[in-house]
């Protein structure tokens, strides 16, 4: 197995490998996500920990857990988390299937559960024939019903679940959050230019709150002149050691 440490300033790194590795969604959904000093989060199916590691760059939560159904994932993430120094205390990997979640997991306790859950829907076949990307991509060992469904044994009465996926899973998505008392309350989309389609969406959901969604401005990625302010200005505090930007 080939791994790469990634630097993403601030003393932090992230270890990727070809089975775990991680994009610009990544990025997306945790600056959408907007975690608190005081937040208690999980992030669930989070493969080399990518979206918990990225939270402790800059005001860090109280406690995140990462929980992760490969055991290759959750050794790449304990490896980030002893390569940047950071305390037991603060985060925590979580070797489990976020189907049945171990006893000692914050039931009832969370402020924030983040997921980048797998996009497409898992054509039926042989279990014994799946590989690392297919259970990141496809729906083979959980779907977003699941996903809801830990996120509603996890959260506090108006913590929240912040997801993304494909704009032709949408109403999958919100329907999965309201089956499990957990209200659609903020969506943003997000396309590669001005010209384009969306490619991606990010999603807000509230436990126990009342109908009310909020539609944010669409965000592009590149403009004509490269890459958008926007973009830039979240990836500025991830640059590469080296000066270049991920």
């Amino acid at each position: 197995m080939e791994l790469h440490c990634e630097p993403l300033t601030g003393g932090i790194y992230v270890y990727s490998s070809q089975e775990h590795r991680f994009g610009t969604d990544a990025f997306l959904l945790a600056a959408f996500a907007g975690w608190r000093r005081k937040d208690l989060a999980v992030d669930l199916g989070t493969g080399c920990g990518i979206i918990p590691m990225i939270m402790q760059r800059d005001s860090p939560p109280e406690h995140v857990w990462g929980v992760e159904i490969q055991e290759q994932g959750i050794e790449q993430f304990r490896m980030g988390i002893e390569k940047s120094g950071l305390s037991p205390e603060k985060i925590t990997p979580v070797l489990a299937d976020l189907k049945s979640l171990p006893d000692d997991m914050p039931f009832e306790k969370c402020d924030l559960v983040t997921c980048n859950p797998p996009y497409k829907a898992y054509q039926a076949g042989i279990e014994s024939t799946l590989t690392a990307q297919k259970i990141a991509r496809h729906e083979a060992l959980c779907n977003i019903y699941d996903v809801c469904a830990a996120a509603k044994r996890l959260l506090k009465f108006g913590g929240r679940l912040c997801i993304c996926n494909r704009p032709e899973r949408l109403a999958d998505c919100m329907d999965a959050m309201r089956l499990n008392g957990i209200e659609p309350k903020r969506l943003r989309l997000v396309a590669k230019n001005f010209e384009s389609a969306p490619w991606l969406f990010l999603l807000e959901g509230k436990k126990g709150s009342k109908p009310f969604m909020q539609i944010e401005p669409q965000l592009h990625i590149r403009t004509e002149n490269g890459d958008s302010e926007e973009i830039r200005r979240l990836y500025e505090p991830f640059a590469r050691e080296d000066g270049k930007q991920k």
